[in-house]
């Protein structure tokens, strides 16, 4: 595996890229509260599958760079820093792989500039339009999303997040999945993006940034190909966000895994990968 430093849309992201520089270009974005190593289970296969993987920070994680303000995580930017990294890769369109804030993003990048994107694949991340409707008439998802209008608040997020050095906030995401999902070494990669300076300040401004600066609303379709893969015992969203998700879509479908929690990649990795593999055979 290589690091890279990445120029785009004005910011440097650091970017872990696997499997062979001649391969199809596959983008897997990581969602809250992750960074490239959410993908350690999918990208092995996906390498040796023959496909190039590029793994980036997104910005305000991890090592990537972190701008200042909640402006700087509007989703227009996070889109435009997607469309760069296509570009930096010297590729005309990449299959993007998104889950949870990753797959919102990927959401956006197919709705906006779909001649860039090969194929989509969604983990338990809705298009921000589905997001909004089911709000507006759902008070389960509403309750169940409450931690993202308590990020609303200025710097205390971020300080109850950051306490004992991230254990407490580690510990919460390994009770929210599945037993095994993650080890002892997994959280501590995790505790140290998260001591990155500013990243914790950064990661929620991606929640502050969307209800201040919500996405222009637009009616526009996802016309690649989509495949949308849902973990049934996700504790935050809804199902019906899958399916209204794909109501957007003119050529998607979804694969419901039963048994699996938020986190579906780390629990079902290999139905994940093959699920992906497969879907993406077809490219060939």
């Amino acid at each position: 595996m290589l690091n890279l430093r990445v120029s785009t849309n004005g910011i440097r992201l650091h970017v872990a890229e696997a499997g062979p520089a001649s391969g199809p270009l596959v983008i897997l974005l990581h969602g809250f509260p992750e960074f490239w190593f959410g993908w350690r289970r999918q990208w092995p296969a996906l390498a040796e599958a023959g496909y190039r993987v590029w793994m980036p920070d997104q910005r305000g994680y991890g090592t990537s760079n972190k701008p200042e303000g909640v402006r700087a995580y509007r989703m227009a930017e996070l889109t435009a820093d997607v469309v760069g990294l296509i570009d930096a890769a010297g590729c005309e369109k990449a299959v993007i792989v998104g889950h949870d804030w990753g797959g919102v993003v990927a959401w956006r990048v197919a709705m906006e500039h779909p001649e860039r994107v090969a194929r989509l694949v969604v983990l338990n991340g809705p298009a921000d339009p589905a997001m909004q409707r089911v709000l507006r008439r759902s008070p389960r998802q509403m309750l169940r999303s409450w931690y993202a209008f308590a990020f609303q608040l200025p710097w205390l997020p971020e300080r109850l997040l950051g306490r004992d050095s991230g254990r407490r906030f580690a510990r919460a995401i390994q009770a929210d999945a599945r037993i095994g999902a993650f080890s002892a070494s997994d959280l501590e990669a995790y505790r140290e993006a998260w001591s990155q300076p500013a990243a914790l300040k950064s990661m929620v401004h991606w929640y502050r940034a969307a209800l201040r600066y919500p996405p222009a609303k637009t009616k526009l379709r996802v016309t690649p190909k989509t495949l949308i893969l849902w973990g049934a015992r996700d504790r935050h969203l809804l199902p019906t966000l899958a399916h209204e998700s794909l109501a957007l879509c003119d050529n998607g479908r979804i694969e419901f895994l039963d048994q699996a929690t938020h986190w579906l990649q780390h629990e079902e990795p290999e139905v994940v990968n093959g699920a992906i593999l497969k879907f993406l055979a077809e490219l060939e």
